[in-house]
């Protein structure tokens, strides 16, 4: 099979790490993803999670870290999957792209703005496709969401609200480890900042933040909350709280000249997500019953290595989303507003990436848990 992907029936893929959202997620979806894709190889320096996991899938290729390129080659993979924390996201894609492999990487794309380009430099040097894993860019309700918005059914978009909380009770916890690229607006705020750039179709201009601690051993190392405004091309503004020192909340909500837009839950991978919609003091509800996610990302990607098409969303779509990060940490050194200067870019999710997957079980976990728990 060649390495490209052209002209074969199925994408072999390595998936490479395999902490929580791995197991819980991604290695069950492929289940969901056979038209086109195959699992082929487990990639981790934890044998146990490797030897279970193994069995559990029938994959017998698995490879430590080290021997990443090596058991690439062994498996005939085409394509990685980097499901490893945010501060390994460079490393490993450029040692993929090097080796030939197409990626698809968990976001954030990388930790700052520099790693993401190398890793965008990388994939394009080896002829070989990045795309960044947003799997809301595929989920029916927060599609239908972003044509709404753009429609004008709510008039003339204005306003941005969005809340994303929960509690990472573990000091240990690689979120809350600077190191590790950890840090609520890497790993949850970056959804308030996707959701409002692809629900105004437009790049933020501006952003002033403000950050808080309440002082716990758990937040020694990265911030307990952050709150963020955006402003918009049109004056519009978006803003958003992130905490991992709050009980657990997802929400987003787009208010214009006639009418809002609710979703709430709207960044939720393990339950129904539910959409509410006011115009002129009517309401109208619906739910969007809990899907497979990760295999419509996995899917996509492969018919995109298939046919040579570019996908969205790209390693710049990844990148844009750090650029935003960068200018808050600018902005909280400097406690003022930062102008952005961001790429151009018009393509944004849209209703023909829709695609729908039974949703996954609950999983059986190999030392891995979720980030909630004690």
């Amino acid at each position: 099979m060649k390495s490209n992907g052209k002209g074969a029936s199925k994408i072999r893929y390595a998936v490479v790490g395999l902490g929580y959202f791995a197991q819980s997620a991604i290695l069950p979806a492929f289940e969901h993803a056979k038209k086109n894709s195959e699992l082929a190889l487990l990639v981790s320096d934890d044998p146990s999670k490797l030897s279970k996991l193994g069995k559990k899938y029938k994959v017998e290729q698995q490879a430590s870290y080290d021997d990443f390129e090596n058991a690439l080659r062994q498996a005939e993979v085409d394509a990685v999957y980097i499901a490893l924390p945010n501060s390994l996201h460079k490393e490993f894609t450029v040692r993929a792209a090097n080796a030939g492999k197409h990626v698809l990487c968990e976001k954030p794309l990388a930790v700052t703005e520099q790693e993401c380009k190398d890793m965008i430099r990388a994939c394009n040097d080896a002829n070989v496709k990045l795309m960044t894993a947003y799997r809301l860019h595929f989920e029916k309700g927060n599609l239908s969401a972003a044509k709404t918005v753009r429609s004008g059914t709510l008039g003339e978009p204005r306003i941005f609200n969005s809340v994303f909380t929960m509690q990472v009770k573990d000091k240990d916890n690689i979120r809350v480890k600077s190191e590790m690229g950890g840090g609520p607006l890497y790993d949850i705020g970056i959804y308030c900042i996707n959701a409002a750039r692809y629900l105004f179709a437009e790049e933020p201009t501006e952003v002033i933040a403000l950050t808080a601690n309440n002082g716990e051993d758990r937040f020694s190392e990265v911030e307990e909350m952050a709150s963020v405004i955006m402003r918009f091309p049109e004056e519009r503004l978006a803003s958003f709280v992130c905490s991992f020192g709050a009980s657990d909340s997802g929400f987003y909500e787009v208010v214009g000249t006639t009418g809002k837009l609710r979703m709430d839950p709207a960044y939720e991978s393990a339950e129904e997500l539910k959409q509410e919609i006011t115009i002129n003091g009517k309401k109208r509800q619906k739910a969007f019953p809990k899907r497979d996610q990760v295999a419509p990302e996995i899917l996509y990607f492969s018919d995109c290595i298939m046919t040579g098409t570019n996908p969205e969303p790209s390693g710049t779509e990844g990148l844009i989303d750090v650029q935003i990060i960068r200018g808050i940490q600018e902005s909280l050194r400097s406690r003022k507003p930062f102008k952005l200067n961001l790429p151009q870019h018009d393509r944004y999710p849209d209703m023909n990436q829709e695609m729908r997957r039974p949703a996954v079980g609950k999983q059986d976990l190999v030392n891995a848990v979720p980030p909630s728990a004690d």
